[in-house]
């Protein structure tokens, strides 16, 4: 109760701090309920203007780089798509190279992306995982 008094407390407060959380979970919210670019241009506008009148820099130096890719915001409205994958992806790789502390050849590592990106079905299952019953495929 006394931590949630004190969340409340910041909120209201005039602080830097309090603003900043304000301004970061309207764009949150933005992309939690717009669907659409129709749904979601008023929406980003709106936020922009606050983003630019806010006094806080690093939300003016976003809000600007918002402004200046509106176009492609707007498309990964239309399209749901993200980069998140390849993010994921991106890291699972880095932390294979880093296991091995570099390849020998680049095709070893080509080799070692394929099997950890690839999302190969058919490879037989590792000996070390623990035993695992496949499932009975019914018809």
């Amino acid at each position: 109760v006394k931590q949630t008094e004190t969340m409340h407390w910041l909120q209201r407060s005039n602080l830097k701090t309090a603003r900043a959380w304000r301004i970061k979970q309207a764009l949150r919210s933005i992309y939690a309920t717009a669907t659409t670019p129709d749904e979601a241009t008023p929406l980003l506008k709106r936020w922009l203007s606050w983003a630019s009148r806010c006094r806080l820099e690093p939300f003016k130096r976003l809000g600007r780089t918002i402004s200046k890719h509106l176009p492609g915001v707007l498309n990964g409205f239309n399209a749901g798509k993200h980069n998140g994958r390849v993010e994921a992806m991106n890291r699972s790789l880095q932390e294979a190279r880093a296991r091995a502390r570099g390849y020998r050849r680049v095709e070893n590592f080509i080799a070692m992306a394929y099997l950890i990106a690839g999302k190969l079905t058919h490879l037989p299952a590792s000996p070390f995982a623990p035993f695992l019953p496949v499932p009975q495929e019914t018809t």
